[in-house]
């Protein structure tokens, strides 16, 4: 039996397997129980340009009053905004999402959406 983190891995390699080809700026996305993170990849894959995620300590207080924290929707919506904001500012304005094996539900297509909105081009 194949374990979960294990599909999910082998999910995110094909999905990178493509990206890679593309030669695109890659936006990828990793999520956990309390936090989620995000952070655009040179094409290359050697260098994270920008990154955001609920650590940092301006979500955190934008947060405070939130039930759960980090690892909720809201949450996911201001990384996604925060991160289209720094990789606008970083002069990228078109990147590839990588869901990294993650379906796209819940805080996953939150942030994808709100990066969206913020004006990044998937």
């Amino acid at each position: 039996m194949i374990e979960k983190k294990t599909s999910r891995l082998r999910r995110a390699a094909a999905t990178r397997a493509r990206i890679a080809l593309n030669r695109a700026h890659r936006l990828t996305v990793h999520r956990t129980n309390l936090h989620i993170y995000a952070a655009v990849i040179s094409p290359e894959g050697d260098r994270v340009l920008v990154s955001a995620s609920t650590l940092e300590q301006e979500v955190r207080n934008e947060l405070s009053a939130a039930k759960g924290r980090g690892g909720n929707v809201t949450a996911a919506r201001l990384v996604g905004a925060r991160i289209a904001k720094k990789a606008t500012a970083a002069g990228i304005g078109e990147v590839a999402f990588d869901r990294a094996g993650f379906r796209y539900h819940g805080r996953v297509k939150a942030l994808a959406e709100a990066a969206r909105e913020a004006g990044l081009k998937f």
